[in-house]
């Protein structure tokens, strides 16, 4: 029989983990499936602007979530609150031990602005799953967890990948380490408007025709030089909302070595070599701020695991 997991002592121990936004260095849609998902070859950089999760287990079977600097419902549409009951349910599903932990209460402190083409969603979901099953004993293997985070959206494996950077297939499941940015500030504007991924993807047509892809995907054989970074969605998002042309522009006129619209949209980076601008472009973002609004970020590329 297989050794019993020691039961954690009360009270359990609360912990507070980050979850980090990423952006897409590189982005193209290659198909459409008959399920109606798009297959996508993408070189993902997770980056230091991170939201954050106070998680406390709890004996009590039920799932408590409060979320602080943005509207979001802290109810059973929070993709926390589904990471959270998804995962028991799996433990369940196996019988699996989890130490006594039937609940949890969560407090999610938001800084990566929602649907920005960031990910922060299925980061939280992400960080969620990984920091239950730490917190249980591990009752779930690293595969489980990867199709539980699949089934609630299609980054979220992503952010379960152990490397800080990764270049996915499929509709995002399919992952290899990839190389790290490095050598750049990060600088990010978002509009503060929402752009609906389905909606970009429902109108991918607009796009120009695209380039083929070489079999073995972006950046085979080294990193990608930032000449071929690109974003199949871009110019959808573009046609829906010309204030991300704007703040492209803006971003390479002040000097960025590459500006590229992120996933969906509507946030676009912009990267300022090290060279350049050895010091944190913070008074650049202060003007930008001033033009395009508040949610502008001056972060960096996550390094380590």
């Amino acid at each position: 029989m297989p050794a019993q997991q020691k039961t954690p002592a009360e009270p359990f121990t609360t912990m507070t983990v980050s979850a980090p936004a990423k952006i897409n260095l590189y982005l193209r849609a290659l198909r459409r499936r008959a399920d109606g998902y798009h297959e996508l070859s993408s070189w993902m950089q997770k980056i230091a602007l991170c939201d954050y999760l106070t998680i406390t287990p709890r004996a009590t079977p039920r799932i408590r979530l409060e979320v602080r600097n943005q509207n979001l419902a802290a109810d059973a549409t929070n993709l926390v609150w589904r990471a959270a009951a998804a995962f028991f349910a799996a433990c369940d599903a196996r019988a699996a031990n989890r130490g006594g932990v039937n609940g949890l209460d969560i407090l999610l402190e938001k800084h990566i602005p929602t649907a920005a083409g960031l990910g922060g969603g299925s980061s939280d979901a992400a960080t969620t799953l990984a920091s239950l099953n730490q917190i249980c004993g591990a009752p779930l293997d690293a595969d489980t967890l990867a199709n539980i985070g699949l089934s609630l959206g299609a980054d979220v494996p992503f952010f379960l990948f152990a490397a800080p950077a990764a270049y996915a297939g499929g509709i995002g499941e399919i992952l290899r380490a990839a190389p790290t940015l490095d050598g750049y500030h990060i600088v990010l504007v978002n509009p503060g408007f929402a752009v609906s991924t389905k909606e970009v993807f429902s109108r991918l047509s607009l796009t120009s025709p695209r380039k083929k892809t070489t079999k073995s995907g972006p950046g085979a054989g080294g990193s990608q030089p930032l000449t071929e970074l690109e974003n199949d969605l871009e110019a959808v998002t573009i046609a829906m909302r010309p204030e991300i042309a704007r703040i492209k522009n803006r971003l390479i006129a002040l000097g960025a070595a590459r500006a590229l619209m992120s996933g969906s949209g509507a946030t676009v980076f912009a990267l300022f070599s090290h060279r350049d601008f050895p010091d944190a472009p913070t008074t650049m973002a202060e003007d930008l701020r001033r033009e395009f609004g508040s949610l502008v970020f001056v972060t960096h590329a996550l390094t380590g695991a």
